[in-house]
């Protein structure tokens, strides 16, 4: 079921959902979109 670990996400994709980094809805994420061209984050 959907309590098997190998379903659990990420520990990054809970750090950034947790931060409020949810793309392009906030303008951050694995990129940031607050510019003219996308930029991948660190």
């Amino acid at each position: 079921g959907l309590a098997d670990t190998k379903y659990r996400p990420c520990p990054l994709l809970t750090k950034y959902v947790e931060a409020g980094w949810l793309g392009r809805k906030t303008s951050r994420g694995f990129y940031d979109y607050r510019g003219d061209t996308p930029v991948p984050t660190r």
